[in-house]
């Protein structure tokens, strides 16, 4: 049974930092993609960052140079510098990777809870 638990989430004023975890059980987590999404009030859900099985990265447009996506044992993580307010959102952990756009909601089969970003 795989299990997806985040981590992390708060709030923080813009240029703030947070580091997200997710702690994965249930699934042999080295070797799939996982990713990052996020969700804001009223929009669509929207990958933020994606790594691969073979530890290459991936990031939306508007969080490069300022996010981190990184992988240690069964832990997930996301660093976050240079927060903006733009970039308040619940944020998701993703895994169980289906093949084809890394940044699709629709090709990931297990998800987090989500937790809380708000930046003020």
């Amino acid at each position: 049974h795989v299990q997806l638990v985040e981590s992390g989430g708060g709030s923080v004023q813009a240029g703030g930092s947070l580091t997200l975890s997710c702690q994965a059980s249930g699934y042999m987590f080295s070797v799939y993609c996982m990713a990052w999404f996020r969700q804001a009030p009223g929009k669509e859900r929207e990958g933020v960052a994606s790594v691969s099985s073979r530890n290459k990265t991936y990031y939306a447009d508007s969080v490069k140079g300022r996010f981190t996506i990184s992988r240690e044992k069964d832990t997930l993580y996301l660093q976050m510098d240079s927060l903006i307010p733009e970039d308040t959102a619940m944020y998701y952990c993703a895994a169980d990777f289906r093949g084809g756009d890394i940044f699709s909601p629709e090709k990931y089969g297990r998800w987090g809870q989500g937790t809380q970003v708000t930046v003020s």
